[in-house]
């Protein structure tokens, strides 16, 4: 399902670390300490929309955000998942899988344009990657 001529847009290649790739997506931790947060990336070239997709391909999608979601809730308890396919400012198609928590930096409102990023330690980063990779699978 991957595409030879697919590149990561360098903004994201900057705002995020790569997690793990599955079928469909490569999955990557916004590098933001203040949210456990997800970006899910299917690794098809010229993909803007979700409806740009196939239908198996939605469908797989679907199922890779649920498995990153599981996954982000047994490393990073929250009270409420935000999933967002924006792509206002980066059009390549990516969906974020946001873990809030009511009193986080940008409760209740969104997390994006909230406040400027706080990066992971060093250690705390690769700790987190792997704690990730493993509850994905």
């Amino acid at each position: 399902m991957s595409n030879p001529a697919f590149a990561l847009d360098p903004r994201l290649d900057n705002d995020t670390r790569l997690v793990a790739s599955l079928a469909l997506c490569d999955v990557r931790l916004m590098n933001d300490a203040r949210f456990p947060w997800l970006v899910l990336v299917p690794r098809q070239a010229d993909k803007v929309e979700i409806c740009d997709l196939s239908p198996d391909d939605q469908a797989l999608l679907w199922r890779e955000v649920t498995q990153a979601s599981q996954a982000l809730r047994i490393v990073e308890p929250f009270d409420k998942l935000n999933l967002g396919a924006l792509g206002n400012i980066v059009r390549q198609l990516h969906v974020h899988v946001v873990a809030r928590r009511e009193g986080d930096a940008a409760w209740p409102g969104p997390v994006w344009g909230s406040g400027t990023a706080v990066p992971y330690g060093e250690q705390a980063l690769a700790a987190l990657l792997q704690t990730l990779r493993e509850a994905i699978g």
